[in-house]
């Protein structure tokens, strides 16, 4: 397993949950390391990325809620989520993204998922 997700949960509207996503060093590296989420039938959308030198870029939605660091001793990449909502609900996903002069390398969590009761 090159990248380990977890932290997901059941939380109430106003809660903070925070995810963590472990890789192995050969692909955090580097690398752009971000957070997708996906609701049923919806495509995969970007929640945050963070760049090796930790340039962070939110969705619209997200911003001032959820914060994305990273650990590079750790090769580790974090999303905390404060002041959650309903409409987070999702599977949430980590990636990890390399670009190279001839190609880009896409690699994926399997998953967590996170639920936000109202």
């Amino acid at each position: 397993v090159q990248l380990q997700a977890s932290g997901g949960g059941l939380v109430q509207a106003g809660g903070s949950l925070r995810l963590s996503c472990a890789a192995s060093g050969s692909i955090f590296n580097d690398a752009v390391m971000g957070w997708y989420r996906q609701a049923p039938g919806k495509q995969r959308e970007l929640v945050a990325d963070i760049t090796s030198g930790g340039y962070r870029k939110y969705s619209d939605s997200v911003k001032g809620r959820f914060t994305i660091s990273r650990d590079n001793a750790k090769n580790t990449v974090y999303l905390q989520m404060n002041s959650l909502k309903p409409e987070d609900t999702n599977v949430y996903y980590c990636n990890s993204r390399r670009t190279t002069i001839s190609e880009t390398i896409s690699y994926w969590g399997q998953g967590t998922q996170v639920t936000v009761s109202s």
